[in-house]
Formats: C-alpha cells, sequence, structure tokens
C-alpha cells in the first residue's frame, strides 16, 4: 500500500514538472489572471496618487509587473494596454500623441524596462 501511494505522488510529481501542454497552458492562464491583476493594482493605484504627470510611470510600472510573470503575464498586460488606449482613443479627446506616449511606456514596462524612467519627481515613495 505505501509503496502504492509513493509511485502516484512520485508519477503526478513527474507529470506536473513535465513539460506537456496541459500544464503550460494553466500556466499561462494562471500567469495572465496575475498579469492582470498587476495591471489593476496599478490602475489602482495611479487613481489613488492622483499625481500629475505620474500617468505615464503608472503605465510602465503595470506592464512590467505583469510581464515579469511570463507569457501570459505579458500577454494580458498588452490585451489591456490596447483596449485602454483604444478606449481612450476614442472618448478621452486627449490624442494620438498621448496615446503614441501610453504605449510607449505600456511597451517599455512589457519590455523589462525600469518603469522609474517615468516616474515624476515628488511622487510618493509608496508608489
Amino acid at each position: 500500500m505505501k509503496l502504492c501511494v509513493c509511485l502516484m505522488l512520485l508519477s503526478i510529481t513527474v507529470c506536473t514538472s513535465a513539460d506537456n501542454p496541459l500544464y503550460r497552458g494553466g500556466k499561462f492562464i494562471k500567469d495572465a489572471v496575475g498579469g492582470a491583476w498587476d495591471m489593476f493594482r496599478a490602475y489602482r493605484d495611479m487613481r489613488e496618487a492622483n499625481y500629475i504627470g505620474a500617468d505615464k510611470y503608472f503605465h510602465a510600472r503595470g506592464n512590467y509587473e505583469a510581464a515579469q510573470r511570463g507569457p501570459g503575464g505579458a500577454w494580458a498586460a498588452r490585451l489591456i494596454s490596447d483596449a485602454r488606449e483604444g478606449w481612450q482613443t476614442d472618448t478621452s479627446g486627449r490624442g494620438a500623441e498621448d496615446t503614441r506616449a501610453d504605449q510607449e511606456a505600456n511597451a517599455w514596462g512589457r519590455g523589462g524596462g525600469d518603469p522609474n524612467r517615468y516616474r515624476p519627481a515628488g511622487l510618493p515613495s509608496k508608489y
């Protein structure tokens, strides 16, 4: 009986650590959900900070944190960023230049660049 339990645990361990499509798919989804949460947290912090000129920093930070999770996180960050910029372009009236600058910050963060490049002077260290 003990041998049977040991063999079962060993096979489960081998199956979950093996490079199988089911495991990769599950990891991608987990990373995507985590990446979406990172994006939400950056947006929530941006709203809470309400700091003029910090928009690009929070864009870069959200994308950076999401992409650090892996391909699923980077995918979620790109999807959310593109959807937000598409919506913002149509409704906010801020113009193409602001959208271009936001997308540059998004790509910088997703590519692993330091979000502090966009950090404005005086933004509280809490963020």
